[in-house]
Order: C-alpha cells, then sequence, then structure tokens
C-alpha cells in the first residue's frame, strides 16, 4: 500500500484542520495509508473533529517524527504551509523524504504568500498549490483536487 505524509503547523489557520481531514480522505480514497505529523495542539483539534476516527487514523509528532524519517520512507508528502516554520519544515521533510511532493501554500496577507511561495520554489522541486485563504477552506480545496487528479 503506498503510503502519505501529511504535514501540518500551527492551528492557527481556520481552514487548516478541515482541509486536513478532506486531504486525509481524498488520500485514502486514493489508495494511501495516511499520517499525519503534527504539533500536539493541532493534533488536539483533529481528534476533536474526527472523535471516531473516519479520517484520522495515524500520527507522528512533528519533532520527533523528524528522528525517524528515512528517504522514501512515504509516497507523497502533503505540506501545510501558512508560516515561516511550517515552510521551514515542509522544506526539512521534503529534502529528508525525497519523494512526491505537494506544498498546500496559503496565507490571508499577499506579502506573506510571496514569501512562502519563494521559500518553497527556491528551496524544493514540489507541486505548489497556492490560494490566497484564511478562513475559507474552498479555494484550496478546489486546487488541491485538480492537483491530485493531475
Amino acid at each position: 500500500m503506498k503510503k502519505a505524509l501529511i504535514l501540518i503547523g500551527c492551528p492557527e489557520a481556520p481552514s487548516q484542520t478541515p482541509l486536513t481531514l478532506y486531504s486525509s480522505y481524498k488520500l485514502t480514497q486514493m489508495g494511501y495509508d495516511v499520517t499525519i505529523a503534527a504539533n500536539p495542539a493541532a493534533i488536539k483539534l483533529l481528534e476533536v473533529s474526527d472523535p471516531e476516527n473516519h479520517y484520522f487514523h495515524n500520527k507522528l509528532n512533528i519533532e520527533k517524527a523528524l528522528d525517524n524519517l528515512t528517504e522514501n520512507s512515504y509516497d507523497l508528502l502533503l505540506g501545510f504551509v501558512h508560516k515561516d516554520a511550517a515552510a521551514s519544515y515542509f522544506v526539512t521533510f521534503y529534502h529528508i523524504l525525497k519523494t512526491k511532493s505537494i506544498a498546500l501554500i496559503f496565507e490571508k496577507d499577499a506579502d506573506l504568500l510571496e514569501d512562502y511561495v519563494n521559500i518553497v520554489s527556491e528551496n524544493t522541486e514540489a507541486e505548489m498549490v497556492v490560494a490566497r485563504v484564511f478562513h475559507n477552506p474552498t479555494p484550496l480545496k478546489v486546487k488541491l483536487d485538480k492537483a491530485l487528479r493531475d
């Protein structure tokens, strides 16, 4: 079975939690065994949002995950990038895993969004799904669906 790692960071952005669950659902439907790497606060939000574990099965602490990652231990890296730290984590995981990667880059501020796009594009060859969003997950969802179809 193919394995996917969804990388999420700080849960400040309201659209991140529903998009994480949606991404997990979509990837599971595509035949991936999905693991989510996140900080403890983001994990708690996901656990409350999916109490019966329909979409959220495997979880890793984002810090501890770094110690155990190896090249090609996942077939897909899907990373949420909406802060400098998230961009750094994505770049780090990208270079460790050396696998197909998609960066979901979003932010409400256009200048910050451009900064995050530049960080990812200058340091990886990952596919980028970019939208100027914060509260409304729909534009990013639509673009993610297209990226997963391609």
